[in-house]
């Protein structure tokens, strides 16, 4: 069943000192998608089904959204956590999504402890797709889980901006 409220969502790309950040906001200003790209194609095939909007609105800014993506950047790390975030999956995945919201800037952990702050120690594979298959990149922070020994690991948007953003945040 489709949700018939997000039809239409807003879409604006914002210049960062890492490239080009475009999201995508339902008519409530919740995130559905961001992430490092210019082009809102890429970021409306990763939204839930029932949540991708049939049509995109160009708009300069997103008000709230732009303004904390740009503060982010700018160096208040704080600024993205009070934006809200719509994504749909499974009750692991949406879980999971909300625990990645309280993981702190600046103190990164391990896809094993991420897994046991979701409820499932020893579920570090489902963990790392929980990564994988986050939609809000930034808004839902995904670059603040490592690899055992710190390793970066994979992330969407590339290492070099996963390298930058918890440089950012250190």
């Amino acid at each position: 069943m489709t949700d018939t409220s997000i039809r239409r969502a807003d879409v604006a790309t914002v210049a960062t000192r890492i490239g080009p950040f475009t999201a995508v906001v339902d008519a409530d200003g919740a995130v559905l998608a961001s992430g490092w790209t210019a082009d809102p194609a890429e970021l409306t095939r990763v939204i839930h089904p029932t949540l991708r909007p049939a049509e995109l609105r160009q708009r300069d800014s997103l008000g709230a959204v732009t303004r904390a993506v740009t503060d982010y950047h700018a160096g208040e790390l704080t600024a993205i956590d009070a934006i809200p975030v719509r994504q749909r999956s499974g009750e692991f995945l949406t879980h999971a999504w909300d625990v990645l919201r309280k993981v702190p800037a600046g103190e990164p952990i391990t896809y094993t402890e991420y897994a046991g702050l979701s409820g499932r120690p020893d579920a570090t594979r489902a963990a790392a797709n929980a990564c994988a298959r986050n939609a809000a990149a930034l808004f839902v922070p995904c670059h603040r889980v490592l690899r055992i020994g710190g390793a970066l690991g994979g992330f969407r948007w590339g290492l070099d901006v996963k390298r930058w953003l918890l440089a950012h945040e250190s």
